[in-house]
């Protein structure tokens, strides 16, 4: 008859017997995993080198057509728009990096710059868009009538913009007075509208809308500067709505205006003013306008064509 000791002792040789098996198993199980892991850290480096390499390469072809466009630039839009005027209409997105990059472009074109307004924060924004068209309509020229199918702040505001910043398209005249012109400016930036310097506004034959790139958040600047460079485009001999990369996905202006047929049927757009190709095109498309051509430039959705063909 077995006794209590002989069966704890048995029981407890039991016990080591695992304990034995299950460190010396472990042992063997992570010397393999461990080697396992091992193998697939070199594979996923190696995978790693190669894609890196891959973006190495595109972004020297990027920089090395950079460099290429840089070089022609000058050459392409040499007089493009000579004795030509822009008027430059900045949205509180664009960069000052871009802006100054596409009135530099403007100007190699053999254009002059009539003048640079910026768009606030307040422009845009819903919140005070009772405020701004308030403002538009009491500021309307003498013998000036607004569109009756503008009823958004975006379209009021640049249907009153156009008609004093831009020369009459047939004529190449002012459609309001100096005086019309001061009070309508005035008016809009004592409500925080918008900003510019005293004394550097003067009606030019085009208008060029410089945008940022993706819109971020819920959000309606996008459809407001898409519907004002829409309503601008109408009063003058042309515009374009320039916009950075992004511009035309989302809600981003460039992609509004694409998506509404009513605007991209007579508004320009160009969704790549940050990369100098964009710019060259930019100026293209003023010229083109001037010709009652119009054209989706870029790379982005809802683009027509790279460039002015």
């Amino acid at each position: 008859m077995i006794s209590l000791r002989q069966h704890a002792i048995s029981l407890a040789a039991v016990f080591l017997a695992l304990a034995v098996g299950v460190v010396l198993g472990s042992s063997v199980l992570s010397d393999g995993l461990l080697s396992g892991l091992g193998n697939d850290k070199k594979e996923l480096q190696g995978q790693v080198n190669t894609l890196q390499n891959q973006v190495n390469n595109k972004q020297l072809q990027i920089d090395s057509a950079d460099s290429f466009d840089s070089a022609m630039a000058g050459r392409i839009v040499h007089n493009a728009l000579a004795e030509r005027s822009v008027i430059v209409i900045t949205a509180p997105e664009a960069t000052p990096a871009e802006v100054d990059a596409a009135t530099k472009m403007i100007t190699e074109s053999g254009a002059s710059i009539s003048g640079r307004v910026g768009l606030t924060d307040s422009f845009v924004d819903s919140a005070d868009a009772d405020q701004l068209r308030a403002a538009v309509t009491n500021v309307v020229p003498a013998g000036t009538q607004l569109s009756t199918a503008a009823v958004d702040s975006g379209s009021i505001a640049g249907d009153l913009l156009g008609s004093v910043l831009l020369l009459d398209a047939e004529t190449a005249l002012p459609q309001s007075t100096p005086q019309e012109l001061e009070l309508a400016l005035q008016t809009l930036r004592s409500g925080g509208f918008i900003a510019y310097d005293d004394g550097t506004i003067a009606p030019g034959q085009m208008a060029l809308i410089v945008t940022g790139g993706k819109s971020e958040g819920e959000g309606n600047q996008g459809s407001v500067i898409a519907r004002f460079s829409a309503a601008m485009d109408s009063r003058g001999a042309g515009a374009v709505l320039a916009g950075a990369t992004g511009s035309a996905e989302g809600s981003g202006a460039v992609a509004v205006a694409r998506s509404d047929s009513a605007l991209s049927s007579h508004l320009s757009t160009v969704d790549n003013v940050d990369r100098i190709s964009g710019q060259i095109t930019m100026v293209l498309a003023l010229q083109a306008e001037l010709d009652d051509r119009t054209g989706q430039y870029g790379v982005g959705p809802g683009a027509t064509a790279i460039t002015v063909q």
